[in-house]
């Protein structure tokens, strides 16, 4: 089991931000241009899932998950003044609240090998370019002399040009 830091911590709460602010412009925007407005906002939610499930694993992706559906289970409430931002009677609010419900359970099932970030090892590259001879001996290249071999570059050593 992982221990609980203060970094975790504050991770899950930044997550936890980034889902109520997503679901809150997820349930103001879902109806603007329909269906593409509600397929962007749903394009929304998985992307930022995918972000806060592979920043810190599940405290981040579970805390995002609450702040998307808390934020759009109390915004889809009817107001202080009778408004309502998704009426019961339009299938583009049903469509957005399952759907995020939906989306969300899609990230959550991915493969956790997606998300590791393992080091991939690297084959050996050799140097086509000779050791530097010394200056006393100069050596005409056209007079067939012969070249050293190619050293294989050291782990401290720069491939890049």
């Amino acid at each position: 089991m992982r221990t609980v830091t203060a970094g975790t911590v504050g991770k899950a709460l930044v997550a936890l931000v980034l889902g109520v602010a997503v679901g809150t412009a997820g349930t103001l925007m879902h109806r603007s241009v329909q269906p593409w407005g509600v397929a962007v906002c749903l394009t929304l939610v998985a992307a930022a899932g995918l972000v806060t499930r592979a920043w810190d694993g599940w405290p981040t992706f579970g805390a995002y998950g609450v702040g998307v559906l808390g934020s759009t289970q109390i915004l889809a409430r009817e107001g202080p003044g009778g408004d309502v931002l998704m009426p019961a009677d339009q299938a583009i609010g049903w469509v957005w609240i399952l759907g995020a419900v939906a989306v969300l359970l899609v990230v959550a099932g991915l493969p956790r090998r997606l998300f590791l970030d393992v080091p991939v090892d690297r084959p050996a590259v050799t140097s086509t370019v000779p050791a530097p001879t010394s200056a006393s001996a100069p050596q005409d290249a056209s007079a067939g002399a012969p070249t050293e071999p190619a050293r294989a570059l050291e782990p401290t050593d720069d491939p890049a040009p």
